[in-house]
C-alpha cells in the first residue's frame, strides 16, 4: 500500500461538534496506525456561512482532543484556480457543458414531476446544444451553470466501501449535476474531489450523509483521470429521538468546547467518542492512546447508527452518562502527577491555587486530590464540590442543612462540645478523632450517624464524600475546630 493520506475537511460554518470531532478522531487514528499522515482541511468555499470564529474553534478543539495533524490547515477558497481548471478540462473533454436553463424553467418542471408524483431529475435540455447555439446565448450574456454530463450508456457507478460493503448507483439514476454555479463558483462536489487529488488523499473517512455524494464525485475523479480515493463512510450518530445532532438543534452539549468548559479530560472524551459507532473485538471500553490506535480499523465501525444519550436542560445529566462515567474513570486512573497538572489548572482558574501547593503543601495537596478524586466526575469538580478543601469560602448545600444540621435542636450544643473535645486533642489523628466522635455520642445517648452527618456537613457544606476521619485529616485540626463553631451559627440562624 503506499503512505495512507487522509483528511479531515470541516466547513467553518458552525463549532466544532462531536460528531465531527468523531470523524476526525478515526482519521487520525487510521493514519496513526498505518504510519500515514493526517491532513487537515478546511472547506471555507461557502463565503456568507463561513467565519473566522469558527476556523478558530474547530483548530482549538482539535489541539485540546489532542488530533494533531500532519499538514494543513489548508483553505479551500485559496485552491479556486485549480476548481475552476478542472471545470474548464472537463468542458474540453466533453465530460461537462453549460447550461443556460432558468430557474424558473427549473421551478417549473420541478413542479410538474410533483404533480405527476414522480421525481425530479434535471432532463438534459442544454446537454446537446450546438456551438453556435451556446455562442449565441453567451453573446446576450445568458447566465449559465456548468453540468457534469453523466454517461448516457447503460452502465453503474461500482465502488466498495470499507464500511457499508459493494456500493451501485445506474448512470440512469444520476442527473446531470452542478459543478460549477452561475455566479463562477465551484460547487463542492467537484472542488473536495480535486482537493483530494492534490493532497493526495488515499482513503476518505467521513459522514454516512456523504455517500450519496460518492457516485458523483467517482465520476468527477476518472472524468479528470484521477484515481479515486478508498471510501469508508461513518455511520450518524443521533439524539435519543433519532434526529441528527447539531448545535443548532442541540446547543452548547453538543460541541468540543463545552466538554473542555465542563472539565473532561481530553483523552477521555476521545475514548468515548470512539465507542459511538465503533468496536472492537474485545468489547473493551478504556484504551490509552496507543491501545486504541493499535485496536482501530474501519471494519469495526458499525453500520448501524450511534446515539448521544442526554437529556437537555437537566444540570445533574448534561451529557451521555457514559461520558461522564468514563471521565470519572479516567480521573480515577490518571498518575498522581497527571491530575495534579490538571487540577492546578482549575484552581487557578478559579482563584484557588496556592503556590505552595508546589511547595511545603505539596504532599498535602497531592493526599487531598488522592482523597476526593473517586468522588468527582470531571475536573470543573475539584474548583467546586472539592472548594471547602481549599478554600473557606463555600456553599453549604440548602439539603445537606435541612437534613444533617437542622434535624435535630441539640446539635448546637453537640457540635460546641465536639469542638472543644478536638481542640483538647494532644494527637489530631484518625483513631483520636473517631474515638471522640464515639465517646461523644456515647455519652450523650445519640447515635453516632447523627454527629457524623452533622461533622460532614458543617465541614464540607455536603453530605456525601469521602469517609469522614479521612475529611478531618485533610481539613486538619485548626480548620476543623473553626468550621464546627461555625455550623454551631449557622444552625442559628433560621433564614438560612
Amino acid at each position: 500500500m503506499d503512505q495512507v493520506r487522509v483528511r479531515f475537511a470541516p466547513s467553518p460554518t458552525g463549532y466544532l461538534h462531536i460528531g465531527g470531532a468523531r470523524t476526525a478522531l478515526y482519521n487520525w487514528l487510521y493514519a496513526r496506525k498505518h504510519k500515514g499522515r493526517f491532513i487537515l482541511r478546511i472547506e471555507d468555499t461557502d463565503t456568507e456561512r463561513s467565519t473566522e470564529e469558527s476556523i478558530r474553534e474547530i483548530l482549538s478543539g482539535l489541539t485540546w482532543l489532542g488530533l494533531d495533524w500532519d499538514e494543513g490547515p489548508f483553505f479551500q477558497s485559496e485552491r479556486i484556480g485549480n476548481h475552476l481548471d478542472a471545470v474548464q478540462k472537463l468542458l474540453e473533454t466533453g465530460h461537462a457543458y453549460k447550461c443556460f436553463c432558468t430557474r424558473e424553467e427549473l421551478d417549473a418542471k420541478r413542479k410538474t414531476a410533483q404533480k405527476e408524483k414522480q421525481d425530479y431529475k434535471y432532463d438534459g435540455t442544454c446537454r446537446n446544444l450546438s456551438p453556435d447555439e451556446i455562442s449565441i446565448r453567451e453573446q446576450n450574456a445568458s447566465p449559465c451553470v456548468v453540468r457534469f454530463k453523466t454517461p448516457d450508456e447503460d452502465g453503474s457507478v461500482v465502488f466498495q466501501d470499507r464500511v457499508y460493503g459493494l456500493i451501485e448507483k445506474k448512470y440512469v439514476d444520476i442527473e446531470d449535476f452542478v459543478v460549477l454555479r452561475s455566479d463562477g463558483k465551484p460547487l463542492y462536489l467537484l472542488s473536495s474531489a480535486v482537493d483530494d487529488k492534490t493532497d493526495k488523499i488515499t482513503h476518505v473517512i467521513r459522514g454516512q450523509d456523504g455517500l450519496g455524494n460518492t457516485p458523483k464525485q467517482i465520476l468527477i475523479y476518472n472524468a479528470l483521470g484521477y484515481a479515486p480515493p478508498v471510501f469508508a463512510h461513518v455511520s450518524l450518530t443521533l439524539d435519543t429521538k433519532k434526529a441528527k445532532i447539531s448545535k443548532r438543534k442541540h446547543g452548547e452539549v453538543v460541541t468540543v468546547a463545552y466538554y473542555k468548559e465542563k472539565g473532561f479530560i481530553p483523552w477521555a472524551l476521545c475514548n468515548f467518542l470512539a465507542l459511538l459507532g465503533w468496536s472492537n473485538s474485545d468489547d473493551r471500553e478504556f484504551f490509552s492512546r496507543e491501545e486504541l490506535i493499535e485496536a482501530f480499523s474501519l471494519e469495526g465501525i458499525a453500520r448501524h447508527n450511534s446515539v448521544f444519550n442526554y437529556q437537555p436542560g437537566d444540570p445533574k445529566n448534561f451529557t451521555d452518562p457514559k461520558a461522564i462515567s468514563m471521565n470519572a474513570r479516567y480521573i480515577s486512573m490518571l498518575s498522581i502527577d497527571e491530575l495534579a497538572g490538571l487540577v492546578r489548572e482549575e484552581l487557578r482558574s478559579a482563584d484557588l491555587w496556592d503556590d505552595a501547593y508546589c511547595g511545603e503543601k505539596k504532599q498535602w495537596f497531592e493526599n487531598t486530590l488522592e482523597l476526593i478524586r473517586t468522588r468527582l466526575h470531571t475536573i470543573r469538580d475539584f474548583s467546586s464540590k472539592g472548594r471547602p478543601y481549599f478554600s473557606d469560602d463555600f456553599t453549604y448545600e440548602e439539603n445537606a442543612v435541612k437534613k444533617n444540621l437542622k434535624k435535630d435542636q441539640n446539635l448546637k450544643q453537640y457540635l460546641t462540645t465536639l469542638a472543644d473535645c478536638f481542640e483538647k486533642l494532644d494527637t489530631f489523628d484518625l483513631h483520636s478523632t473517631e474515638n471522640a466522635i464515639r465517646d461523644l455520642c456515647e455519652n450523650l445517648g445519640v447515635k453516632p450517624g447523627l454527629i457524623i452527618n452533622a461533622v460532614r456537613t458543617a465541614v464540607t457544606g455536603q453530605s456525601a464524600g469521602p469517609g469522614l476521619f479521612e475529611i478531618l485529616m485533610a481539613m486538619g485540626k485548626d480548620k476543623t475546630v473553626d468550621r464546627l463553631k461555625k455550623a454551631v451559627d449557622l444552625i442559628s440562624n433560621e433564614q438560612v
